[in-house]
């Protein structure tokens, strides 16, 4: 299993990034939460925070909203392959993409890119959960005691 260091939301909409900030902060997901509002910025971030082989701050899950201004989706994965990232922190990113349409033409492009999995919006409680039990392990979720709904 992957540690999870920090998770990456990335998508232009701020009440999706709010909704999804919440969901993760209500399964009590402890690692820190970055946004980025499009494509370059991640990258961007992504180049600040993982430039040394060591680094625990390189996000490990990118929730990746695919069609976006100044930078898509699919236009940050493309860029995402050619970036210079130590190997370790490359291969330690799990990329999850968030999407309400999705061409079947876009589908081809993406079995050739680091995508693990192509969730429909919105975000929900039970695909965060299965993403991170999968991918990082179930240590990293907690059960909410709060009695507040996620859904």
């Amino acid at each position: 299993m992957l540690p999870l260091s920090a998770v990456l939301l990335v998508d232009d909409d701020p009440t999706t990034n709010f909704l999804n900030r919440r969901l993760l902060r209500c399964l009590a997901v402890q690692p820190e939460v970055l946004v980025a509002s499009n494509g370059l910025a991640a990258l961007k971030l992504l180049q600040d925070r993982c430039h040394q082989a060591t680094d625990c701050t390189c996000p490990t899950l990118v929730l990746l909203d695919m069609n976006m201004p100044v930078m898509s989706g699919m236009e940050f994965l493309e860029t995402f392959v050619k970036v210079q990232l130590p190997v370790a922190q490359r291969q330690g990113i799990v990329i999850v993409l968030l999407t309400t349409t999705l061409l079947e033409r876009d589908l081809a492009r993406l079995r050739q890119l680091p995508v693990v999995e192509v969730l429909h919006k919105p975000l929900t409680e039970q695909a965060i959960t299965n993403i991170i039990a999968s991918y990082f392990g179930e240590s990293h979720l907690k059960s909410y005691a709060g009695g507040e709904s996620v859904q």
